[in-house]
């Protein structure tokens, strides 16, 4: 676990990168200028050298979180990896946003259970591997060894029981009803989750997992996931036209030339003579 300041300045660094990654600089150039603008006090600058380093060398900033893993979490180097591999489906700046929100939240004192909701959420509205997400998300320092043994089974389950059964049966609500049925010492459990959050399952069972999602997110208090943004094509419009209508005009002027018969299609022999093959 990190000190509070590192966690407020790593939250201030992809708040700026989710900004500016807009612009469609390179990550190096980025990289360049926000590193003064971090508090040197904190170990942030030396791992944005690290990673400048790295950036300039191979281009990718996933190898080189790797060799931090001190300083970033799993998560977030996992983050990164799916942002830059080819299928373009994750994209880097949708990463750093939800790097954002999820730092945020630890400065504010995150707690197990609502961190835990809020990475599996990630990994849900996005469409990103389970597995390997999964795997990411045990080896965050909040979690204890048996919430990190719980998220590691739950690779092998998730897909093939509902979620929210998986959910219920980690929590106090599930103890408690077997406490009413007298039959706890026949199924021991183990407890991950408040009674709250076993209520909450319960009642979104065999529903949509977006519903419990919501749910789970307004009573416990966890940041809500960033949602890709649809590109607006508004922006594109107004330049196509423009090129649509440079060649009407350029049409329209060879149209009314050839009527005049005072075309000359000499001037066209230059710039595309190397197009022209003549006969020896």
């Amino acid at each position: 676990m990190l000190d509070r300041d590192e966690y407020v300045e790593q939250a201030h660094l992809f708040e700026l990168l989710y900004e500016q990654a807009g612009t469609r600089s390179p990550i190096q150039d980025l990289l360049e200028q926000l590193r003064h603008e971090v508090l040197a006090t904190t170990r942030l600058p030396m791992a944005m050298e690290y990673l400048l380093t790295e950036v300039r060398h191979s281009g990718l900033l996933g190898p080189a979180m790797h060799q931090l893993s001190h300083y970033f979490t799993p998560f977030q180097t996992f983050l990164i990896d799916q942002s830059e591999l080819d299928t373009g489906r994750f994209l880097m700046h949708t990463a750093f946003k939800v790097m954002q929100s999820e730092v945020e939240y630890r400065v504010k004192g995150a707690s197990q259970a609502g961190l835990f909701f809020y990475q599996f959420e990630v990994l849900c509205r996005n469409r990103l591997s389970y597995d390997l997400g999964l795997t990411a998300m045990s080896g965050d320092p909040l979690y204890d060894d048996t919430w990190s043994q719980w998220i590691l089974k739950l690779r092998a389950e998730v897909g093939l029981i509902d979620f929210a059964d998986l959910v219920f049966l980690a929590s106090e609500d599930y103890r408690n009803r077997l406490k009413a049925a007298k039959k706890a010492e026949e199924a021991p459990v183990t407890i991950l989750f408040g009674e709250k959050e076993g209520r909450i399952a319960f009642a979104n069972r065999r529903k949509d997992p977006l519903y419990l999602f919501s749910a789970l997110q307004r009573h416990l208090g966890y940041p809500q996931v960033p949602r890709p943004k649809p590109l607006d094509e508004n922006n594109e419009l107004i330049p196509q036209m423009a090129r649509r209508l440079e060649r009407l005009e350029a049409r329209i002027q060879l149209m009314e030339e050839e009527r005049r018969q005072s075309l000359d299609i000499t001037k066209f022999y230059e710039q595309n003579k190397h197009r022209l093959r003549f006969p020896d």
